[in-house]
């Protein structure tokens, strides 16, 4: 059965608000953690997408610390923009945000967070926001589970770097670039452990960065679907949504241009198949993006523990959720992480040594879990509309960056089959 959005407006809205009225803030002190063995916890899901920042897309959130209307920042001739509701779902005709290295500490400005229309080629896009009416699958995720509002990207860089951290709690880069990595990675971990491991994508395997090495734990999203719904996900797996085409609007990671609409249908998908599959009762499940996109965001990042002061700097605010049968419900917790939380709670699950200062000094992501009361199944049904992807937007100025075009040259030179 589908729905239309009108349809799924009238039906999930009166009760997503109503539920706002009882989100809890986070308690001051965080409960120990149980012994890992017997957390209950059998299965962690890592879903990154791109490139949004926390104000941006969930500044609406009650209990949370977000802002949305009424701040103003100052552009590059002295101008003055207010941040904006945004009436579009891809921003067809503006540049895309900077969020590169040197465009990031433009807009952090020593902490001043001042610099968002100073950077790049960034126009009155990177100041705007969505609204809960906007985002089918967030304005009802974001409610009924716990939000971290003080999650941050690892590194105040772009996708790549930050994709690296999640994988391997450091980055060799600081821009997107396909030369072959050599980090040790939590897929190494897993591997000396014994503990099962699998990467799923959408179409570009960024485990293709470190060559073939991670090919056999490699496979297509279509695989997820399978596994999830015959019960035989292993105890680690991330998943990737589609990157082909980021710049002409038509990918589904949420990456400007792309429709968020589709974004918003790919999260419902792994949602679904997560929480009615047979091993939802023992699953974590932790949806994160990569970084901000470059797109404003109201708290400053500090630095974190890290090998190497070059990225110790973390980005901006995104969004995440944790969901989980063990998860609190109407939840927002305030404590600081980032990729290598996610990481911190798989070594912690396993018993698996950290890979880096970053992750070994990082706060474990499992902390927001509640332990002390039984676990609780139920998991919402969310309508959330089917959507492909929206129209191919027209250039503007520069052709965009086309990391993912790079990757999937390099995959397929090394001998990967994609889909």
């Amino acid at each position: 059965m589908t729905f239309s959005r009108r349809t799924f407006l009238t039906a999930a809205g009166t009760a997503t608000l109503a539920a706002g009225t009882s989100w809890r803030p986070a308690e001051a002190a965080t409960p120990a953690l149980p012994p890992a063995d017997t957390s209950g916890i059998e299965h962690i899901i890592v879903l990154m997408m791109e490139n949004r920042s926390f104000d941006h897309f969930l500044g609406w959130l009650p209990g949370a610390d977000g802002i949305q209307s009424g701040l103003t920042y100052t552009d590059r001739y002295g101008i003055p923009h207010s941040t904006h509701h945004l009436t579009d779902f891809q921003g067809c005709g503006h540049p895309d945000p900077d969020h590169s290295y040197e465009g990031g500490r433009i807009q952090y400005n020593d902490g001043k967070n001042n610099g968002w229309l100073r950077a790049g080629e960034n126009d009155e896009f990177a100041v705007g926001y969505y609204e809960a009416a906007d985002l089918d699958f967030w304005r009802q995720a974001a409610p009924d589970w716990t939000v971290c509002d003080r999650y941050f990207a690892a590194t105040m860089a772009e996708t790549y770097p930050n994709r690296f951290y999640q994988h391997a709690a450091a980055t060799d880069r600081i821009h997107n670039s396909t030369v072959t990595s050599t980090l040790p990675t939590i897929w190494d971990r897993l591997a000396a452990a014994g503990v099962s491991g699998k990467y799923y994508y959408g179409d570009i395997p960024f485990t293709a960065l470190w060559g073939t090495k991670y090919q056999g734990i490699s496979h297509h999203y279509s695989e997820f679907l399978t596994d999830a719904g015959a019960g035989t996900l292993p105890a680690v797996s991330f998943v990737d949504p589609r990157f082909t085409d980021e710049g002409s609007g038509t990918s589904g990671d949420d990456h400007p241009h792309a429709d968020i609409r589709s974004g918003e249908t790919f999260l419902a998908e792994v949602y679904n198949a997560v929480t009615t599959g047979p091993g939802w009762a023992n699953t974590l499940l932790v949806v994160n993006y990569d970084e901000w996109g470059g797109f404003y965001d109201h708290v400053a990042p500090a630095s974190a523990p890290d090998a190497s002061p070059d990225t110790a700097l973390r980005g901006f605010r995104v969004p995440s959720v944790v969901i989980s049968p063990r998860a609190r419900r109407r939840y927002v917790a305030h404590d600081v992480y980032d990729h290598t939380s996610v990481l911190k709670a798989i070594e912690w699950r396993w018993n698996l040594p950290a890979l880096t200062p970053r992750d070994k000094a990082a706060r474990n992501i499992a902390e927001v879990l509640d332990f002390g009361t039984p676990a609780n199944l139920n998991a919402p049904k969310y309508l959330v509309p089917p959507f492909a992807a929206g129209p191919a937007c027209a250039p503007v100025g520069p052709p965009p960056a086309e990391e993912w075009s790079g990757l999937k040259q390099k995959a397929l030179a090394d001998g990967w089959k994609l889909p």
